[in-house]
Parts: structure tokens; C-alpha cells; sequence
């Protein structure tokens, strides 16, 4: 058997955090993913193939065979799902995770975010907490995230997120949705911020800066000009020697010896042979739903329900981001083609309205695609086809406009991630089975930013404005978390104040698993800081 210090599976946004520090600390380190190393021609820019719309497939992973999941909605109706379907909460599986073809948002979460319980109380049916960390615990390592992958935003961020040292990059210049917006902004007297991101405003890091191109969120970038774990920390973990990556990687296993501690992972290769290694330490970082999984499928004599899961905890708690907004038409054309297209966000409602818990930011969005737009942004009046439908897109494309954004999600045990026996995947391992809803609470916060967002709009020159009415439906569409969340009582958490799994010395978790609460925020720059912080600490380790 081949032995590693370190065994990490996932090379999204916090495994190849950890595969970096760990790298160049010294540790050997074995760096597993499912899905592929893809070139920008590769990826494509297929309108209707694509991870903003997978329909008709993408191209970014997992595959669109053999992949299934089990997916129950809020009736308790079952239904096996494919990667390309509607509801099947699908992150990329591909070298560099999500940040492959993310849209690059990179906000830090308040320091109201990690006390929610303290500051709203506990709903009744909701397991709501505080994180134990807080703000200034996740401060450094934000920053060293900001530096070390490239953020660029507006040094005005100081205000609400204190921090030691600026922004390595200046803010996205705003399009014109952006300075229409912005008007509307100001007429309101709300908050008005630059969105930070996960972009090169400029050359930084030995690549180029944004052409402004208008496929960003979904798709690849065609100057490397977005900042993820794939041009950035994972190059410079196989540039020490000491880390090896190993692409189309199923991992079917963390294996534990007789006495139950963990001692490496089984996986099975691109060409279908079984490997069975050891390790000092490994590191789930293979997102919340799939981290959670190989949890309870690594099931032994000596953990009956799976490891780490002794009380129960893995798979629950489940949340994401319900997304609110609103839309509409201005008279005057607001599309010039100046991607990414977001630009200009507010937090004047992510804390302190009454009679909600929490809130959320609101943003203007990334260029709408045209196929995107028909599919999910119309009006609810309009006929989904014919000529009305044509005139309509053809008068109105130019003169869309929409705000919108994450709210809190209020946390439930009851939405969760389990394992389903009866289905499996292309390597014979029971499927995901995600069942639970959004909790009520969350609901009546988006209906509060669903108007904040259309006041916005209207206060921009929108003569035309409508939205979805928020209901209950299946939590973690985006932004997927929760599911091994971090605590210091093993009867009501997963991981301790540093991603360790209770109960056991060498297993660790880095992903959005270990979120307590998901912020009402783009997650990523959580994640990469959460990585750094338990990265560190294996190193430390010895």
C-alpha cells in the first residue's frame, strides 16, 4: 500500500486550499477528484449546454450517466434524478470544483452571521445556532484567501467587515445596469457596495485581467482571468513535488482498521481498477451532499451508521440559499454586453428588519442568457410560446433588468442528506437522498427581500416589475452546506472548531459541510478561509 500524510478528496474550492498548505509545509499529499482537468475549449460555450443550464447536459461534470439521485419533494414524492435535471443540487465535478465556472462573488460573512441564535432566538422546529468561531477567528484567513487567489473589491467594505489590510485588486467598474442601479440606490438612501470578486481586474498573479466578456457565471473563463483553486493554489501544490493529483477518482471509501480509526481510502480509477492506500490524515472536501455520503456509506462493524455519525448528525441540517428577487423592464435599453454584469450590491437588509430573521444581499445579476431568460425569468402573464412569446423577447431582451440574492436560511434537522440502498450510481454506491424543506422562517424573510428587491428596482426606473412568490421546496438548490456542521458537542455537531470529526484524531472535513449557518452570502470565500484555518492546523498537527 502507498503511504500518503495526507489523502484529500475533492479539488474544489477548500481541497485545494488544504492540498496547497499542506504541500508547502511538507506533507505528501494525494489530492483525489471525480471529474477531469478541462481546458477553456474543453468547457465549451454552449448556450444550452452549459452549469448555469443543464437541461440538455454540460460539460462540466459528473457525468450525465450513472449519477443519479434520489430527490423528495415537499409531497414525500420520490423521484431518481439525473445530473442534467431540474432540482438535482449539482455542484461541478471537475479539477478546481465550482470555482471552475462559478460566477466569482467573494464576500465575507458579517460578524452578526456567526451568532444567529444569539441575535433571533431558536424557531420552533429549527436547529438554528451560533457558530462557535467567529468573525475575528475567520479574519486572517479571509484576508490570506483575498491575497492569495486575487479578490478584487472596494476598500469601502471596511466599514462593515473590519480588516487589516485592502483589497489586492480594484472593484469591477459598473455597466449599465450597474449605474442605473445605482441611482436607484441612492435615490432610496440604501447602502450602496461594489460586489467583490473572485476576479483579476487587472493582471495579477502572472495572468491577464477580465476582457468583460458576457459568458462568466456557468462557464469558464477564456482569459484565466477567474480566480479559482484550479489556476491558483492547486498549481502551486503540485509545483512542490510533493502533491499528487489523481483526476476521474471515485473514492468508495475512508477506510478504518480494526480498532476503527481511520487509515487511508479506497477509490476506483478512470479504467475501473480498485485502489486501497493509507494515510497519517484525510480531508473530505467533496461538498456538502457528497462529503455527507461517503460519511454514511464509509459504515463498519465499528461505526454501524457511518463515521462521524454516532448521534445522528450527518446529512442533517442541510441548507443552501434561497435566492429572492424580483424583475423587470425599463423603457430605456439596459444592456451594453459589459460582462460579468455583476456589479453593485446592497447589505442595507442582511441585519436589524423587523419581524424577519436575518435577510439577505441583494445584487444586480450576471448577463442574463437569452435561453435563461425564456426559461425562468419571464413574466408570469406572458405565453410560454408563439408569437407573443417572440415579440417579447425580441422588444424586451435589452430592456431586462433584475435584482436579487441570498437570504439566511433557517436550518432544520429535518432537511437532510441520507443514503438510498434501492439506487445506485455507476460504482454500485447507494445515491444521495435529499429530503426536507426550506424552513417557514425562511420563507417570510425572502417574501421581505422579494419587495425590498422590487422597490429597488422600481426606485431605478423598472415600469414593469414581477417576482415568484417564495414557498417551501427542498433547501440547498445553491450553495450547498450544512450537512457536517462544526460545534463543540459532538450530540448536535460533526466536526470540532477546526473541521476534525468527533471522535476521531486524522479525519477532517473542508467544505461547506461545517457551515453552521450559511451566511446571507455567495459562500466561497468562507469555504477557502475555513481551509486555510484547517489546513493549518493539520500541519501543526505534526
Amino acid at each position: 500500500m502507498t503511504q500518503y500524510d495526507v489523502i484529500v478528496i475533492g479539488a474544489g474550492a477548500g481541497g485545494g486550499v488544504v492540498a496547497a498548505v499542506l504541500a508547502e509545509a511538507g506533507k505528501r499529499v494525494l489530492l483525489l477528484e471525480r471529474g477531469r482537468a478541462q481546458s477553456f475549449d474543453e468547457l465549451g460555450r454552449d448556450h444550452l449546454r452549459n452549469h448555469r443550464l443543464s437541461q440538455h447536459g454540460h460539460s462540466t461534470g459528473p457525468e450525465l450517466d450513472g449519477n443519479p439521485r434520489v430527490f423528495v419533494d415537499p409531497a414525500g414524492q420520490e423521484r431518481v434524478l439525473q445530473p442534467h435535471e431540474d432540482g438535482y443540487q449539482n455542484n461541478a465535478a471537475a479539477v478546481g470544483g465550482g470555482t471552475r465556472v462559478f460566477g466569482a462573488q467573494a464576500w465575507r460573512f458579517l460578524p452578526q452571521d456567526f451568532q444567529m441564535a444569539t441575535t433571533y432566538g431558536v424557531p420552533a422546529d429549527s436547529s438554528l445556532a451560533d457558530w462557535p468561531i467567529g468573525y475575528d477567528d475567520l479574519a486572517p484567513y479571509y484576508e490570506r484567501a483575498e491575497w492569495e487567489l486575487g479578490v478584487a473589491g472596494d476598500e469601502g467594505n471596511r466599514a462593515i467587515w473590519p480588516r487589516s489590510r485592502p483589497y489586492p485588486l480594484p472593484p469591477m467598474s459598473p455597466g449599465r445596469q450597474g449605474v442605473v442601479l445605482r441611482q436607484g440606490l441612492a435615490s432610496l438612501g440604501w447602502d450602496t457596495r461594489a460586489v467583490p470578486l473572485l476576479i483579476n481586474t487587472e493582471g495579477y498573479n502572472n495572468r491577464a485581467a477580465c476582457i468583460r466578456c458576457q459568458h462568466c457565471v456557468g462557464f469558464a473563463c477564456p482569459t484565466d482571468a477567474k480566480n479559482g483553486t484550479h489556476n491558483t493554489v492547486i498549481p502551486r501544490a503540485l509545483a512542490t513535488g510533493r502533491c499528487e493529483l489523481v483526476t476521474e477518482a471515485m473514492v468508495t471509501l475512508i477506510d478504518t482498521d480494526s480498532a476503527g480509526c481511520v487509515s487511508g481510502v479506497s477509490y476506483v480509477d478512470r479504467e475501473g481498477h480498485h485502489h486501497q492506500l493509507q494515510a497519517a490524515a484525510v480531508v473530505c472536501a467533496a461538498g456538502a451532499i457528497e462529503t455527507a455520503r461517503l460519511l454514511l456509506n464509509s459504515a463498519s462493524r465499528m461505526h454501524p451508521r457511518g463515521l462521524g455519525n454516532q448521534h445522528d448528525q450527518v446529512g442533517r441540517h442541510l441548507q443552501g440559499h434561497y435566492y429572492a428577487g424580483a424583475a423587470g423592464l425599463r423603457a430605456e435599453p439596459v444592456f451594453d454586453g459589459q460582462g460579468p454584469g455583476v456589479s453593485t450590491a446592497t447589505c442595507e437588509f442582511n441585519h436589524g428588519n423587523r419581524e424577519v430573521i436575518g435577510g439577505g444581499m441583494l445584487a444586480d445579476d450576471f448577463i442574463v442568457l437569452p435561453i435563461i431568460l425564456w426559461k425562468r425569468m419571464l413574466p408570469p402573464d406572458l405565453p410560454r410560446w408563439g408569437q407573443a412569446n417572440k415579440t417579447f423577447m425580441r422588444e424586451n431582451y435589452r430592456r431586462f433588468l433584475q435584482v436579487m440574492g441570498p437570504v439566511h436560511e433557517i436550518p432544520s434537522p429535518e432537511a437532510r442528506v441520507t443514503v438510498d440502498t434501492s439506487v445506485q450510481d455507476r460504482w454500485g454506491l447507494p445515491v444521495a437522498r435529499l429530503s426536507g424543506t426550506t424552513h417557514p422562517e425562511t420563507v417570510r424573510t425572502a417574501a421581505f427581500m422579494v419587495e425590498r428587491a422590487q422597490d429597488w428596482l422600481e426606485a431605478s426606473g423598472v415600469t414593469r416589475v414581477w417576482s415568484r412568490k417564495p414557498g417551501l421546496y427542498l433547501s440547498a438548490g445553491q450553495h450547498q452546506a450544512g450537512t457536517c456542521r462544526m460545534g463543540a458537542d459532538p450530540r448536535t455537531s460533526v466536526v470540532d472548531t477546526c473541521g476534525r470529526v468527533h471522535g476521531h484524531d486524522n479525519l477532517y472535513v473542508a467544505d461547506a459541510s461545517v457551515h453552521v449557518t450559511n451566511g446571507g452570502f455567495n459562500p466561497v470565500l468562507t469555504i477557502l478561509a475555513l481551509a486555510y484555518r484547517t489546513a493549518e492546523q493539520i500541519a501543526h498537527s505534526g
